[in-house]
């Protein structure tokens, strides 16, 4: 990555400096090919006293010089910059990844161990798919799309109709599971395909580990989904909502755009939270102020026993 890449990859203007820098890293292990990161004058002076290469540092911290290259935001020009070297990571399908032949595998894209992706799957230009990952069928990926080891995407859903004996049977689980560029997928998650439609991940969305959505639902863009979360069938969650760990959805839930669900909180079947910048705690999920007031009435019962 060469000194004008920053500049450029950050909206900056290149100046004649020739500088490669082949890795981002942390104070300890900086070389002089390497870039790393400050956010305030304590870190810049430790980053100073390493013998990094480059260092990303907030406008009006600290004195410009060649090592230091001052920007609005460190940490996410620091992210952009990891993001532009992953681009040049050469792409492997392994031995042992089993691919039908009629899925389509777009240029660049990387499968690992025991990867599975099946017949008529599609998934898009470089992507990394982790080992033991497992493809169906009914499954479209995008570009740019990472999904670590163990997720499982496009199963069947976890849906059944009883029958006047009480027994069970399975109401058909037909449809597709669509996953849009930029999209990640955290290790031994599980997305659903539709039942009869399809399961739509909006552009972009961050998904942690261990969350499991299940069908027709929909996720908007620039999503954030911390571990643990469980979304029921028939959800719509707005663009750019963030779910803390653990949160649970009932089905057919409507979560509106910029909604933040905080850590535990659960959401009954059919609701729908609505408000861009509010946060929600507790089961049932409220409003912070109104969940803060609860809890002190709680502390004041408890209080008098």
């Amino acid at each position: 990555m060469r000194m004008k890449d920053v500049c450029g990859l950050l909206g900056l203007v290149a100046g004649e400096d020739e500088r490669v820098f082949t890795r981002l890293a942390g104070y300890a292990d900086a070389g002089p090919e390497a870039i790393v990161f400050a956010v305030d004058e304590a870190s810049l002076a430790k980053a100073l006293a390493s013998v990094a290469g480059l260092i990303l540092a907030p406008v009006g911290v600290g004195d410009a010089s060649e090592r230091v290259l001052a920007v609005k935001n460190p940490k996410h020009a620091f992210a952009l910059c990891g993001r532009w070297l992953d681009g040049f990571v050469a792409a492997v399908i392994h031995p042992s990844a089993v691919i039908d032949e009629s899925a389509s595998v777009g240029r660049g894209t990387s499968v690992g161990a025991c990867g599975v992706i099946e017949k008529g799957a599609v998934v898009g230009e470089n992507c990394s798919i982790g080992s033991n990952v497992t493809i169906y069928s009914c499954t479209t990926i995008g570009d740019r799309v990472v999904v670590q080891a163990g997720a499982v995407l496009g199963g069947m859903g976890f849906g059944y109709v009883r029958g006047e004996d009480g027994s069970y049977v399975r109401f058909p689980q037909i449809g597709r599971l669509v996953i849009e560029d930029d999209v990640e997928i955290g290790a031994n998650t599980t997305i659903d395909r539709g039942a009869l439609g399809e399961t739509r991940i909006g552009r972009g969305t961050k998904i942690d580990n261990q969350v499991h959505i299940g069908h027709n639902c929909t996720i908007g863009r620039d999503v954030v989904i911390a571990a643990q979360v469980g979304i029921s069938g028939s959800c719509v969650v707005g663009d750019g909502v963030v779910m803390a760990g653990q949160v649970g959805l009932g089905d057919h839930v409507t979560i509106g755009p910029g909604v933040i669900l905080g850590g535990a909180s659960g959401v009954f079947p059919g609701k729908r939270l609505e408000g861009p910048g509010q946060m929600f705690m507790g089961v049932p999920a409220e409003p912070l102020k109104e969940y803060l007031k609860s809890l002190a009435r709680v502390r004041r019962l408890k209080s008098r026993e």
